[in-house]
Protein backbone atom coordinates (compact mmCIF):
# COMPACT_ATOMS: atom_id res chain seq x y z
CA UNK A 1 0.00 0.00 0.00
CA UNK A 2 1.72 3.26 -0.89
CA UNK A 3 1.53 6.09 1.73
CA UNK A 4 -1.12 8.21 0.03
CA UNK A 5 -3.43 5.12 0.36
CA UNK A 6 -2.91 3.93 3.78
CA UNK A 7 -2.87 7.77 5.10
CA UNK A 8 -6.45 8.21 3.36
CA UNK A 9 -7.88 4.71 4.26
CA UNK A 10 -6.71 4.89 7.98
CA UNK A 11 -9.73 4.29 10.17
CA UNK A 12 -9.79 3.59 13.91
CA UNK A 13 -10.31 -0.06 15.05
CA UNK A 14 -12.26 -0.90 18.11
CA UNK A 15 -12.93 -4.90 17.43
CA UNK A 16 -10.10 -7.03 16.90
CA UNK A 17 -9.93 -10.79 15.71
CA UNK A 18 -7.72 -12.97 18.11
CA UNK A 19 -5.71 -13.63 15.48
CA UNK A 20 -2.03 -13.19 16.39
CA UNK A 21 0.24 -10.34 15.23
CA UNK A 22 2.98 -11.71 13.49
CA UNK A 23 6.72 -11.18 14.69
CA UNK A 24 7.40 -9.63 11.25
CA UNK A 25 4.39 -7.02 11.83
CA UNK A 26 4.77 -6.41 15.32
CA UNK A 27 8.43 -5.90 14.43
CA UNK A 28 7.64 -3.43 11.96
CA UNK A 29 5.72 -1.78 14.12
CA UNK A 30 7.99 -1.32 16.58
CA UNK A 31 10.50 -0.13 14.24
CA UNK A 32 7.91 2.76 12.68
CA UNK A 33 7.59 4.17 16.02
CA UNK A 34 11.65 4.10 17.09
CA UNK A 35 12.20 5.77 13.35
CA UNK A 36 9.57 8.82 14.23
CA UNK A 37 11.64 12.32 14.24
CA UNK A 38 11.88 13.09 18.37
CA UNK A 39 12.61 16.57 19.91
CA UNK A 40 16.31 17.18 19.21
CA UNK A 41 16.70 13.88 18.10
CA UNK A 42 16.17 12.30 21.93
CA UNK A 43 14.11 9.54 21.44
CA UNK A 44 12.86 9.40 24.77
CA UNK A 45 10.26 6.71 24.44
CA UNK A 46 9.83 3.44 25.56
CA UNK A 47 7.25 1.13 23.62
CA UNK A 48 5.98 -2.54 26.30
CA UNK A 49 4.72 -4.70 23.64
CA UNK A 50 2.19 -7.16 25.23
CA UNK A 51 0.33 -10.51 24.59
CA UNK A 52 -0.12 -12.27 27.07
CA UNK A 53 -3.81 -12.98 27.02
CA UNK A 54 -4.12 -12.55 30.91
CA UNK A 55 -2.31 -9.17 30.99
CA UNK A 56 -4.32 -8.04 27.74
CA UNK A 57 -7.70 -8.60 29.35
CA UNK A 58 -6.30 -6.73 32.92
CA UNK A 59 -5.75 -4.10 30.70
CA UNK A 60 -9.19 -4.04 29.35
CA UNK A 61 -10.39 -4.29 32.39
CA UNK A 62 -8.40 -1.43 34.32
CA UNK A 63 -8.93 1.26 30.53
CA UNK A 64 -12.31 2.01 31.27
CA UNK A 65 -12.04 4.08 28.38
CA UNK A 66 -10.66 1.25 26.17
CA UNK A 67 -12.67 -2.08 27.65
CA UNK A 68 -11.35 -3.70 24.17
CA UNK A 69 -7.80 -3.68 24.79
CA UNK A 70 -9.13 -6.82 26.54
CA UNK A 71 -10.21 -8.73 23.40
CA UNK A 72 -6.87 -7.39 21.15
CA UNK A 73 -4.03 -9.82 20.43
CA UNK A 74 -1.64 -7.17 20.93
CA UNK A 75 -0.91 -3.76 23.01
CA UNK A 76 1.85 -1.44 22.97
CA UNK A 77 2.35 0.89 25.90
CA UNK A 78 3.81 4.61 25.04
CA UNK A 79 5.84 5.25 27.78
CA UNK A 80 8.24 8.33 27.99
CA UNK A 81 11.29 9.04 30.22
CA UNK A 82 11.88 12.82 31.35
CA UNK A 83 11.11 13.96 27.62
CA UNK A 84 11.25 17.72 26.47
CA UNK A 85 8.39 17.08 24.40
CA UNK A 86 6.50 14.09 25.80
CA UNK A 87 3.04 14.30 23.88
CA UNK A 88 4.22 15.66 20.78
CA UNK A 89 7.12 13.14 20.30
CA UNK A 90 4.34 10.40 21.89
CA UNK A 91 2.20 11.16 19.29
CA UNK A 92 4.76 11.51 16.44
CA UNK A 93 5.88 7.83 17.04
CA UNK A 94 2.25 6.74 17.82
CA UNK A 95 0.68 7.90 14.34
CA UNK A 96 4.15 6.08 12.33
CA UNK A 97 3.09 3.05 14.55
CA UNK A 98 -0.13 3.34 13.17
CA UNK A 99 -0.19 3.77 9.57
CA UNK A 100 2.34 1.16 9.51
CA UNK A 101 0.01 -1.31 11.38
CA UNK A 102 -2.72 -0.27 8.70
CA UNK A 103 -0.42 -0.71 5.67
CA UNK A 104 -0.25 -4.27 7.44
CA UNK A 105 -3.78 -5.00 7.65
CA UNK A 106 -3.98 -4.22 11.20
CA UNK A 107 -6.24 -2.11 12.83
CA UNK A 108 -5.78 -0.05 15.97
CA UNK A 109 -7.17 2.56 18.48
CA UNK A 110 -5.56 4.49 20.96
CA UNK A 111 -6.58 4.96 24.05
CA UNK A 112 -6.20 7.51 26.76
CA UNK A 113 -5.27 6.02 30.66
CA UNK A 114 -6.64 9.50 32.11
CA UNK A 115 -7.20 8.52 35.86
CA UNK A 116 -4.28 8.56 38.14
CA UNK A 117 -5.55 5.15 39.72
CA UNK A 118 -5.53 3.88 36.46
CA UNK A 119 -2.52 5.20 35.29
CA UNK A 120 -0.76 3.74 38.74
CA UNK A 121 -2.26 0.46 37.80
CA UNK A 122 -1.08 0.21 34.53
CA UNK A 123 2.26 1.58 35.84
CA UNK A 124 2.24 -1.35 38.09
CA UNK A 125 0.90 -4.56 35.88
CA UNK A 126 3.55 -2.95 33.26
CA UNK A 127 6.39 -2.55 36.16
CA UNK A 128 6.97 0.91 34.67
CA UNK A 129 8.99 2.96 36.72
CA UNK A 130 7.11 5.38 38.56
CA UNK A 131 8.86 8.72 37.14
CA UNK A 132 8.50 7.40 33.80
CA UNK A 133 4.86 8.85 31.80
CA UNK A 134 2.19 6.54 30.77
CA UNK A 135 1.12 8.49 27.28
CA UNK A 136 -1.22 5.52 25.63
CA UNK A 137 -2.08 2.00 25.35
CA UNK A 138 -2.25 1.05 21.43
CA UNK A 139 -4.22 -2.31 21.43
CA UNK A 140 -3.62 -3.88 17.61
CA UNK A 141 -5.71 -6.50 16.14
Amino acid sequence: MDVFQCIRSRRTVRSYRPDPISREVLHKILQAGRWAPSSSNTQKWNFIAVQNRETLATLGKIATHGTFIGQAPLVIALVMDNAPRPQLDAGRALQQMELMAWSQGVGMCFVGVREAEQQQAVKQLLSIPEAMELITLLPFG
